[in-house]
């Protein structure tokens, strides 16, 4: 057994990459902590209880969202998930990011963490403390692993503020924004399917 599995603790160095392989033998208790960059354990830091609602309320639209599409659309699959493993790339060694919302294709349980291509929508909610890490590396990351579309959701005092919808540009490999949700400037998206925002669920989110 490699050594790696013996590392994988809180409070150890890291001996060799981590490979998906790798990554899906990792005892949980630890898995769930980190994030791969590049064959690197990246420790995650405790997402606040408002971050973890506005996860959650989002994700629950989105799949309200899928749901309405795939009555009107019963031959295509779609599902979501708060914290799902996502695969970016392997090579030359493995980036595996846990957002806090996707929309992706239909994919049975074993082809976990999931690999970029299943992903239609990304979704991270941002506040001041994490900012950096999702306007530039993560964005940065997911336009290299071609996900059609990114969407950063701002938390501010307890309720989300804004969120900003941006598409893949192919040609450039990068992000261009779209427009920005708020409660005075819109409530629904129509691509990639229809997702309407409830912004009361979205207000007020730790009582």
């Amino acid at each position: 057994m490699s050594a790696i599995f013996d590392w994988a603790t809180a409070d150890n160095l890291q001996p060799e990459p981590i490979t998906v392989e790798i990554w899906r033998r990792l005892p949980e208790e630890f898995s769930r902590r980190v994030e791969v960059v590049n064959g690197n354990a990246v420790r995650c830091e405790p997402a606040t209880r408002a971050h973890q609602k506005a996860a959650r309320q989002i994700t629950n639209m989105i799949e309200e969202a899928a749901r309405d599409y795939m009555r009107a659309n019963p031959e295509d699959c779609l599902d979501t998930d708060a914290g799902l493993e996502v695969v970016l790339w392997e090579v030359p060694r493995a980036t595996i990011r846990r957002p806090d919302a996707a929309l992706f294709e239909c994919a049975p349980n074993e082809a976990r963490p999931l690999p970029a291509r299943h992903i239609k929508v990304i979704i991270e909610v941002i506040s001041y403390d994490n900012a950096k890490s999702d306007r530039i590396e993560k964005m940065a990351e997911y336009a290299a692993a071609g996900i059609p579309w990114y969407w950063i959701v701002t938390l501010e005092d307890n309720s989300v503020h804004g969120i900003e919808v941006h598409v893949l540009d192919h040609q450039t490999r990068a992000y261009k924004f779209v427009r920005e949700l708020r409660p005075d400037l819109g409530a629904a998206v129509d691509v990639p399917i229809r997702i309407r925002i409830d912004w009361d669920r979205l207000t007020d989110l730790v009582l």
